[in-house]
């Protein structure tokens, strides 16, 4: 199969197999030069097969031809600006085509370009508000089309084989048979509580509006309402009924995915180990052209072929706004997909348009239904949020009746706490969890209790496996009603499945509140009047939260005020993120960006520009690896013998802390921490060498931690 036809194969499910086959056709035209011909025949030599690709799109299909140009000039380099000058030759430069090999005449006897007059109009519905934004969105997909297609030609070329869209076992595992291991998981459910009766109408509800057309849905539950499979049985059903392709889980926090990817191999029994595909960034893009990190580039650049996807908002969004080939390559497997948004209310505020604008052209032209999946649910629908989104379908069953159904907990807010007073909270209770918004506040109260029985400290400074031995120790001693004292940042809101009598929270965002209301009395075997959520502000300025956090906590206090009543019911929730906004205001919301899209034209799309601008986290994060365990000692020495180290490399990401980048720098330059074979990898994977830095309390650790203040607020 060539790259014209796997292309137009990847385009099929949007409509773009047209303007795809002929993305395919002129990328091989550049290779019609003598140059070229010695260099795949092992000559050494650095031949642009591509510009002449993209003059050849401008000169036949003008506009056309000019959006699949931006992909044909850039399937190796990336998507380059338009006009605006960045680190690769903007497209304009490259049309000029200076200095490029001549073509060899016999293209034009083996390759036939369609006329002009037979292609059709873009394959988009347009918006007027958005159509430079929605012709930039259509030539990334293409562009991802063109460039697995090429991916996987060229694989097929060095090694003699069949190209394929995928060869992978996993591909060949039918939705409907995923949804029938599913069923066989359920049936063992037993709704045996009153909660758990809940959660089953719930589920039973759920999957009863999998007959609606493919588009926008909310499901709004309250935390412990059992989403997590529900949504799987919806999305399995809705995609099995309208012939979608995949479900791509998108979740705000790594440590989520890798518990809800666990959660649905189990659920799909022996076909989840080969359906359930995670993807998320432990370990960064390598950007050397080594041999030896070919495999682990391979790991990052996943095209998307399972049936199931587990992800990160990061991945997801910054994926749908990047540049290179390798994280764009799995754009088109998006397409014709259930997405599931999880915990949609973390979607950062400073790049809420343009993830707004996203979810929008997903459903609206590429046969994605999306679902707002939250116990808060976001304002995002119009006319609440300006320019929001319309046709919203709710899922759930009467939303204010369920809350009202599955209240469990009192919301109290109990004024301020210096740390002494916060101190006797901890300790006057057997049972109770505290979140707090930094690492170093968490790590001075736990160090306070420390003395105390069952005493607990939980922190992103611990590697996943150690979060995870922590919490087993937390629920066996919820479950035995022995004493527990549990001090955490923010992280624990994310989907853990703890039940603790009591929670204090210091002061956050309404949302947040939810979340940590989330961890009390979950399973409803209390009295509500005995299970309850403290609010609390704190006294020492030394953990006062940063300014974004005490706008969310101001936003909740002004609902606080204007609304009698449990403060967690969806009205409540609406009224907190309108306020939020509000203070916002446009320009905080990542309008700007959307503006500049629309500002450039076709003819100047700044690919590359958007994809530096789009970021969600702004302060870089660097892997380290801890040999916590003799899994992560023997993968870490398999390491610098192995042939290939993708599997190693899916093996140490339970093992990883990120860091800030002033952080890993001071350790580096210590000689803490030392890359793995770096002949080999660079600095791709970094170990812990000093063994006195990790603590069995405190995870990764320094006695002075100069550059900790700049990552205060990551939790």
């Amino acid at each position: 199969m060539t790259v014209r036809q796997l292309a137009a194969q990847k385009a099929a499910c949007f409509g773009g197999e047209q303007l795809a086959a002929i993305a395919g056709l002129l990328h091989d035209i550049g290779k019609y030069t003598d140059e070229f011909q010695k260099k795949i025949n092992g000559t050494r030599l650095s031949v642009d097969h591509s510009s002449r690709g993209a003059i050849l799109a401008v000169k036949y299909y003008g506009k056309a031809g000019r959006l699949l140009a931006y992909g044909i000039a850039g399937h190796h380099t990336g998507l380059a600006n338009g006009r605006d000058p960045g680190e690769r030759c903007t497209l304009e430069e490259r049309l000029k085509g200076q200095g490029l090999p001549a073509l060899l005449d016999q293209w034009q006897n083996e390759i036939q370009l369609p006329a002009m007059s037979e292609l059709g109009p873009p394959p988009i519905k347009p918006v007027r508000e958005r159509q430079v934004f929605q012709l930039a969105f259509l030539a990334r997909m293409l562009f991802s089309c063109l460039v697995d297609a090429d991916f996987l030609d060229t694989e097929a070329f060095y090694q003699r084989i069949e190209p394929c869209p995928s060869r992978r076992p996993r591909q060949s595992i039918a939705l409907s048979d995923l949804r029938a291991a599913l069923d066989t998981h359920l049936a063992g459910f037993k709704a045996n509580s009153p909660v758990n009766r809940i959660r089953a109408d719930i589920l039973i509800h759920l999957r009863r509006q999998a007959g609606h057309a493919p588009g926008l849905f909310s499901l709004t539950v309250p935390t412990g309402g059992g989403k997590t499979l529900a949504s799987l049985a919806f999305a399995l059903d809705h995609a099995v009924r309208h012939g979608l392709r995949r479900i791509i889980y998108v979740m705000p926090f790594t440590s989520i995915v890798e518990q809800n990817a666990a959660v649905f191999r189990k659920a799909l029994g022996p076909l989840g180990e080969q359906a359930v595909l995670e993807h998320h960034s432990a370990f960064s893009d390598d950007r050397s052209k080594a041999r030896q990190a070919h495999d682990k580039l391979r790991l990052a650049m996943e095209n998307w072929d399972a049936p199931i996807i587990v992800t990160t908002a990061v991945q997801f969004f910054e994926s749908l706004y990047a540049d290179r080939p390798s994280r764009c390559r799995k754009l088109h497997n998006i397409a014709s997909s259930v997405i599931i948004l999880d915990e949609a209310q973390t979607l950062p505020l400073k790049l809420l348009r343009p993830c707004v604008t996203v979810i929008d052209e997903l459903a609206l032209n590429y046969r994605c239904s999306l679902v707002l999946c939250t116990a808060t649910q976001p304002a995002l629908q119009a006319p609440q949020f300006k320019g929001g989104l319309q046709g919203v379908r709710e899922l759930a069953p009467n939303p204010p009746q369920l809350f009202e159904q599955l209240a469990r907990v009192q919301v109290r807010q109990v004024g301020i706490l210096s740390d002494t007073g916060l101190q006797q909270q901890m300790t006057s209770r057997d049972q109770v969890l505290c979140i707090v918004n930094n690492r170093r506040h968490a790590r001075a109260l736990y160090q306070s209790i420390a003395d105390q029985e069952g005493a607990r400290h939980l922190t992103t400074l611990m590697c996943a496996r150690h979060r995870s031995q922590v919490l087993a120790e937390v629920r066996q001693r919820l479950r035995e009603g022995l004493p527990c004292r549990l001090v955490a940042t923010s992280l624990i809101e994310a989907g853990v499945d703890v039940d603790f009598p009591t929670v204090l929270r210091a002061e956050a965002g309404l949302d947040s509140i939810a979340q940590a209301a989330g961890r009390c009395n979950r399973e409803g075997k209390r009295a509500l009047e005995a299970s309850e959520v403290l609010v609390f502000r704190t006294e020492n300025p030394d953990w006062k939260a940063p300014d974004e956090l005490q706008q969310f906590a101001q936003a909740a206090r002004e609902v606080l005020r204007n609304i009698p009543g449990d403060p967690l019911v969806p009205e409540a929730i609406t009224r907190y993120f309108q306020q939020l906004y509000w203070q916002k205001g446009e320009d905080q919301l990542g309008t700007p960006l959307l503006a500049l899209i629309e500002s450039k034209r076709l003819e100047g799309i700044p690919f590359e520009m958007l994809a530096d601008k789009f970021r969600m986290i702004d302060s870089v994060q660097c892997p380290v690896i801890i040999p916590f365990d003799d899994i992560a000692r023997d993968a870490l020495k398999a390491l610098e013998f192995a042939a290939g180290c993708g599997e190693l490399a899916r093996q140490l990401q339970p093992y990883i802390v990120q860091l800030p980048r002033q952080g890993y720098n001071a350790l580096l330059q210590s000689g803490a921490i030392q890359p793995v074979a770096p002949d080999r990898y660079g600095e791709q994977f970094m170990q812990l060498l000093n063994p006195d830095l990790y603590h069995a309390q405190f995870g990764l650790h320094w006695e002075n931690p100069s550059f900790m203040s700049v990552d205060s607020t990551i939790t």
